[in-house]
Parts: structure tokens; sequence; C-alpha cells
């Protein structure tokens, strides 16, 4: 198995071989490719990873580029798009053009956004510098953006008021395909080629409706709330208002009572008693979608989740594994439900292994003093990209390597490598 040391040097190779940098149109745009072929494009999440990434390398500066890349096409109204379109301004797939607004769909000339958003992760890419450096300037420069956005997000896409923010596309969760969403869809079973229409369907939908998101909604055609996108939201808004105290800014309480009411309506309408899992959301009467994907336990890393919930939600799905048992964990989807797919297809997120899912809980649990188990997913990880390299997704019983190649998101292994040794050395210094 690959070194600490040896992972960390491939995965900084490998970012700064996916970089790219320039100007177009008077806009400054440096962000790193995902893969160099499959996703061309600056992505939302993917680029508050490249930031999580860069900062455990060191790369501070790097990062801050990469941030104000990001939020350099923001709109007036606080708006900032899952997908970037910079110098290659024709999308990867004609599908995509369902996601642009019908006016910029006659502007590809220049760079312009998706229309659709994905998991808020800014607040805490930004806060993730600041720790590295310390660097107030930054924060205030980032700030504002930020605070536009988020309240953008409040404004337009928390539909009922209670905290809780919707998508409108399958793609918005960052989580394409997601089994959860097949209700929701009228389809059962793996992926096929049916699926792949409904969701076009939905895109087309928002499309020809202009992305108005007043008619969208109450069209009730494809309104979800993701129980991973609000656990991404509700840490953000803490972090959020942690900027807001660093830079001595007003809103700092406004943002943590925010934070607050999302909380309560993620414990009040997403958790499950009888099944100690957190599920989506569908429609306007807040139904369950009792599939058991890897974000059912998400939401046991906000603070305000009873420590009975945590302990209850995490020994039996996450520790001990219920339909989650595999060589190579946490798989996307629990293995015994019917949509379960381990192996490679276009129907991504129905049952292999991310990196990204033992990144998020990693922390979580080092945080509750569960060493052992978050190095077990540490080891999981290191031992995928030893065997398979660095691969979109993983087999989560044979560890073979599918999707993208050279691709950054496993590069957050480095992350999970500083977190690890950190908890280790103050365990160590404090026995």
């Amino acid at each position: 198995m690959l070194s600490d040391e040896e992972l960390k040097k491939r995965v900084r190779d490998l970012l700064h071989r996916n970089m790219i940098s320039g100007e177009h149109t008077g806009f400054n745009y440096h962000f790193t490719k995902p893969s160099q072929e499959t996703y061309p494009f600056q992505y939302f999440w993917d680029t508050c990873f490249h930031v999580f990434t860069l900062v455990a390398l060191s790369e501070v500066d790097m990062a801050k580029k990469h941030l104000r890349s990001l939020f350099a096409m923001q709109r007036h109204n606080g708006f900032v798009g899952h997908m970037h379109y910079w110098k290659r301004l024709w999308p990867g797939r004609s599908t995509d053009l369902l996601q642009l607004r019908p006016v910029d769909v006659l502007h590809l000339y220049k760079p312009h956004m998706s229309a659709l958003v994905q998991p808020p992760l800014a607040a805490q890419a930004v806060l993730c510098v600041y720790k590295a450096d310390k660097d107030i300037a930054f924060v205030k420069e980032m700030l504002p953006k930020l605070k536009r956005y988020y309240k953008w997000l409040s404004q337009n896409r928390d539909f009922e008021g209670e905290g809780l923010l919707s998508i409108i596309s399958p793609f918005e969760s960052g989580m394409d395909w997601k089994a959860s969403y097949d209700p929701v869809l009228g389809y059962e079973g793996k992926g096929g080629p049916l699926l792949f229409w409904k969701v076009l369907q939905v895109d087309a939908f928002n499309f020809f409706k202009n992305y108005n998101l007043p008619e969208i909604y109450k069209s009730d055609r494809f309104i979800v709330k993701d129980v991973g996108f609000n656990t991404i939201y509700a840490q953000n808004l803490v972090a959020l208002a942690e900027l807001c105290g660093i830079a001595v800014d007003e809103e700092e309480h406004h943002f943590r009572k925010q934070a607050s009411v999302t909380e309560k309506s993620i414990m009040q309408h997403m958790y499950d008693e009888q099944d100690a899992a957190f599920y989506d959301l569908y429609g306007h009467h807040y139904r369950k979608l009792k599939v058991r994907t890897g974000t059912i336990f998400f939401p046991v890393v906000l603070k305000s989740v009873p420590k009975e919930v945590c302990t209850q939600v995490l020994e039996r799905h996450l520790l001990h594994q219920d339909g989650f048992h595999v060589s190579f964990p946490v798989p996307s989807l629990a293995k015994d439900e019917p949509a379960f797919n381990p192996d490679e297809s276009i129907y991504i997120w129905r049952g292999p292994t991310w990196v990204v899912f033992n990144w998020f809980m990693q922390a979580h649990l080092l945080e509750k003093d569960y060493t052992e188990e978050a190095a077990n997913l540490l080891q999981s990880i290191k031992q995928l990209i030893s065997r398979s390299g660095f691969r979109e997704y993983y087999n989560p019983f044979t560890g073979e390597g599918h999707g993208a190649e050279d691709f950054t998101w496993s590069g957050l292994v480095v992350d999970m490598i500083n977190k690890q040794r950190g908890k280790e050395n103050e365990a160590r210094d404090k026995g």
C-alpha cells in the first residue's frame, strides 16, 4: 500500500495536472478540473473539495484562487451556479444545455453558469482557508459574496420558510441518479434508459419554465429536500456565522439562528425513529423517501441532534453496517436495496463507494472519539487508491476503480490523513 507521503505527492501532482487558469472577456479564472476529459469545467462543490485538499497540502494561496474563481461570475442577487463555463463554453454533454437558462443558451460565446445549484460547501471552504493562515483580509473579501449566496438560497429554495432547501433536479444534490429519487420519478429497479429519460424530462420541464422557481415549486414535479444537501447547508450556516464573528460582522447572530432553524427541521421532518435513519423528503407535504442511501446518517454531524439519536444511527447503519457491510465502505446505497449496483454504469451513486462519504463521516467520528472507526474509513480509501488509482468511484466489494480516471475527489485522502494524524497525536499527548 502507498505510504502517506507518496499519496500526498501523487495528489499534489494530480491537482496540478488538472489545473487551469486564464482570462476571458474580463474574467480571471483558476480552477482544477475534476477529471481532464470527463469533467473539464469548474464545478461548485468540486471546487470546495479542491480547496480542502489544497489546504491539506499547504497550498493555501492556490486554494484562495479557486474560491475567487468560483465566485467571479456571481450574479447581483447572490446566485452561483453549479457549473462554470469559462474558456470551453459549449457543455460537455448536449443534455447539459437544459441546465442553462434559455437566455444563456443564446450567449454561449462568453463565460456563463448553469441554472442549477450544488451542495453549498463554500463557507466551510473559506473557513478552512482562514484556519490555515489567519488571513482576515481574505475573509473580509469573501464574506459579502458568501452572505449574498446563502441569502439567495434561503430566499429562493426554502419554499416553505422552515429552513429546509429544495432541489429541483436530481443533479443538484451532487449525487446524480441517487436511488432515493426513484419514487419521485416514477421509476423502479437498477439504472437504465427509462431512468435517463425521466431525469431528462425534469430538466426539460425546468428549462421550458425558464427556471422560474415559484412556478416550478407550484408544479410539485421534482421538489426534493435532500438530507445530504441540507446537512451541508446547516453546517455552512454555522461556518458563515463563525466567519462573521472573525470579521466582526453584525449578521453573525442571524446566520446562527438560521442554522438552528434548519437543524430543528432536519430532526423534525427527516428523522425516522423506527428506522433510525434520516430520509430525503418529497413534495409539498414532506413525504419521506425511504431508500437507504449513504446520506441516511449525515445529520449526526450536527451539534443539535440528540446524543442518543446519533448513537442509534451510527451503531445501526455505519458502525454495525446494517446494509452497508462491504469490503470497502461506505457504499452509496445499502446493498439490499433493489436499485443497488456496485459496478460501472452511467447511473452512478447507486452502490459504488465514493471517497467523499468516508471523508465526510471521518471528521465526525474523530470528533466523537470513534478514532478506530475513523481510521478504518481512511484505511479503506488508502487501499482503494493504492489498488486502483484516483478514480471517480470504486466497487465496494472488489475495490476495482470505475468512472473517470485521474479524478480529483480521491485527493481528499490527504485531508483525511492529516485529520487522523492530528487526532492520534492529540490522544498521545494527553496519554
